[in-house]
């Protein structure tokens, strides 16, 4: 990403750290964030057949969260932190209005998240196949 348009996201972040077990964010809350993890993992989860499902783990270096980018502005799933988590954490209402001042970042971040929200729905449905093909073989 060029340099410019890493200077402007730097404006909407800021540090945080989380605990074991807490929760960044939790599905069908409002969706105004995502996170750059710096340190440790978030579990993508969500509740299906009666349980917890982990659809992916994400750690240093990857990114959780594109529901702040398109309407209703919803989590689809549950981040729990996994261990203590350093993550820098986007304000998506912030990043929103630069997109929109800016259409070449904004391409390019809904670019970027598209990737992201495939590899998840991919990853989703990998998960949802490995439940019920268990729930048949028993």
């Amino acid at each position: 990403m060029d340099q410019e348009y890493l200077a402007l996201i730097a404006g909407c972040a800021s540090n945080v750290v989380f605990s074991d077990g807490a929760f960044l964010f939790r599905g069908g809350d409002p969706a105004e964030t995502f996170y750059l993890v710096r340190e440790g993992a978030i579990a993508l989860e969500i509740a299906a057949a009666g349980r917890v499902l982990t659809v992916q783990t994400v750690g240093a270096g990857e990114m959780a969260g594109f529901s702040w980018l398109i309407g209703p502005h919803l989590w689809q799933f549950d981040g729990r932190a996994v261990g203590r988590v350093h993550a820098v954490e986007l304000d998506g209402t912030c990043l929103r209005a630069k997109c929109d001042a800016d259409p070449r970042l904004g391409y390019d971040l809904m670019q970027r998240f598209a990737r992201l929200a495939t590899r998840r729905l991919q990853a989703t449905r990998l998960q949802l196949m490995d439940v019920y093909g268990h729930a048949h073989a028993g």
